[in-house]
C-alpha cells in the first residue's frame, strides 16, 4: 500500500512539475513580448510623446512597437516602466 502511494504521489509530482513552464512569458498591455519588452516600451513611448490617440496612428514595420502603441491609445495612464506583472522593462 505504502509503496503504492509513493508511486501515485511521485507520479503527481513529476507531472504538474513537467507541466509548469520554465519561465512566465512577458507581456504589456496584454500582448506577447518576445525576447523582453522593448519594442513594446518603445511604441508605448513614441504614442506617448507624439499624443497618439487612434489605434490607427499605429503602423510601422514591428508588430511589438504597433502593440505597444495601442496600448497607449487603450491605457495611457499604465506607463512603460513594468510589465503586466510590475517586472521592469529595460530600454
Amino acid at each position: 500500500m505504502r509503496v503504492r502511494t509513493f508511486v501515485s504521489l511521485a507520479t503527481v509530482a513529476i507531472t504538474a512539475a513537467l507541466s509548469m513552464p520554465c519561465f512566465a512569458q512577458q507581456t504589456i498591455g496584454g500582448n506577447d513580448c518576445t525576447e523582453d519588452c522593448s519594442g513594446h516600451k518603445a511604441g508605448y513611448d513614441w504614442a506617448e510623446q507624439n499624443q497618439i490617440s487612434d489605434e490607427s496612428d499605429c503602423s510601422s514595420n514591428s508588430n511589438s512597437f504597433n502593440e505597444g502603441c495601442r496600448t497607449f491609445v487603450e491605457d495611457p495612464s499604465r506607463g512603460s516602466d513594468e510589465d503586466d506583472e510590475g517586472e521592469e522593462i529595460e530600454d
